[in-house]
């Protein structure tokens, strides 16, 4: 039985060291020993994988600081529950996978709990070229323009796109939040992401 969990520091492994190019049993293989409390397998695990897994927490929380964190706590819990994985239901990666995103979803609820009443507040900073979740993105040019471009939307479909795209929301998540239905709010932003394309692209 594991009771601790090993050092796998606080920083993501590089991409280079991402599973991309890793064997599926090599990789099964390593969670079924890790799940023995092999920390050397552990190890290895955490070096082929965290490069994706930083990826997939990083795009969904949009901060490197809360990615960190949930790519922490993922493999935490991967050592903790490494003897759940059954190769049988499906591939190692997309098992680690599931178990960040999981852990970024519950990170990014959390800071979205409390989402300000104004979100035209954080549209107004879109040219703000301090450090921040869109500035990290694009630079303060690309910033103006898409501000020049949101401008030009009606107030429910930008305040979606913001909410989506800058505060990380869920169409499920949008739908309750703007009380329109499910669809409405994936037609909003379908055709905003296509006005914004095509604004962007004119210039």
């Amino acid at each position: 039985m594991v009771h601790a969990v090993p050092n796998i520091g606080t920083q993501p492994a590089s991409e280079d060291d991402s599973a991309t190019g890793a064997i599926r049993p090599q990789l099964a293989a390593l969670i079924a020993e890790s799940a023995a409390g092999d920390r050397e397998a552990f190890g290895v695990l955490y070096r082929q994988t965290a490069g994706k897994l930083f990826s997939v927490c990083l795009g969904i929380l949009g901060s490197r600081a809360l990615a960190e964190e949930a790519l922490q706590d993922a493999y935490v819990n991967v050592w903790r529950n490494a003897s759940s994985f059954d190769v049988a239901k499906g591939s190692p990666m997309t098992w680690l996978i599931s178990v960040a995103r999981y852990r970024s979803l519950t990170l990014r609820r959390r800071a979205v709990r409390e989402v300000p009443a104004d979100i035209e507040a954080e549209y107004a900073r879109l040219e703000d070229p301090s450090p921040g979740p869109l500035a990290d993105a694009v630079a303060s040019a690309e910033a103006r323009a898409l501000k020049l471009c949101l401008e030009r939307f009606e107030e429910a479909p930008r305040k979606a796109v913001l909410l989506a795209y800058y505060r990380g929301f869920t169409h499920d998540e949008l739908s309750r939040e703007l009380s329109v239905p499910l669809g409405t709010v994936k037609s909003w932003i379908r055709r905003s992401l296509s006005r914004l394309k095509l604004c962007l692209d004119n210039g």
